[in-house]
């Protein structure tokens, strides 16, 4: 059975990747989850849930969109 990290775990990644990146960058949520596990795609709403709880914004197209309801890829920031 499938048990995703904990929130903690994956806010961690996710703050991590923003944080080297800096505020003029964006990265894919499936960089989070690719450093969390090697089978990654199931984490990955795991990881855009836990995303909207944090300092980030989700872009698609450049424009902000909720990571929650956005369909298809989307890029994440520092707020």
């Amino acid at each position: 059975m499938f048990s995703p990290p904990d929130d903690d775990r994956i806010a961690e990644a996710l703050m991590t990747l923003a944080l080297e990146r800096g505020r003029q960058a964006t990265f894919c949520p499936s960089e989070a989850a690719r450093r969390l596990s090697d089978d990654w795609r199931p984490l990955m709403d795991h990881v855009r849930r836990v995303a909207a709880t944090l300092p980030l914004v989700a872009t698609q197209g450049g424009a902000p969109v909720d990571p929650l309801a956005a369909k298809g890829p989307v890029r994440l920031a520092l707020a």
